[in-house]
């Protein structure tokens, strides 16, 4: 009886063996995948940070077009704003040099029959002459 209990204890011992193999195949093979899983999480994460790396230069390029544009569009703007005040500026000279040359036209215009009446010539040259003073001298010439 001794000897079947050996046996059986032996035989209990071999079972247990055989199944702790099969258990640790499971675990090996397991294993490989979680290192398989591992490897490629390990270059996605590579990946992923080139991408933000790459994102991140791209964001400071264009905070720096930003401001160079934000920079290139006030000076523009304040040249647009210059510009506008000279064109205002320039406008209203050439509409007091027009009344003023209507005027000295006007006043050298040769009486009409029935306006002879009303305007004498010495008025006409009156007008013709304060229409010449009226002018402004630009650059010291006769505007």
């Amino acid at each position: 009886m001794n000897h079947l209990l050996g046996v059986a204890i032996e035989s209990l011992v071999a079972i247990l063996l055989i199944l702790t193999i099969g258990y640790c195949m499971l675990l090996n093979a397991r294993l490989k995948r979680l290192k398989a899983d591992e490897h490629s999480l390990k270059a996605t994460i590579a990946e992923l940070i080139t991408a933000t790396e790459i994102a991140e230069r791209a964001i400071g390029g264009l905070k720096h077009t930003v401001r160079d544009v934000n920079e290139n569009l006030g000076s523009q703007l304040s040249a647009a704003t210059e510009m506008s005040v000279e064109l205002k500026k320039h406008l209203s000279e050439g509409d007091n040099l027009i009344r003023r040359l209507s005027k000295i036209v006007i006043a050298a215009r040769p009486p009409e029959p029935e306006a002879a009446n009303k305007i004498s010539p010495a008025k006409a040259v009156a007008a013709a002459a304060q229409a010449f003073s009226d002018r402004r001298r630009s650059d010291g010439l006769a505007a």
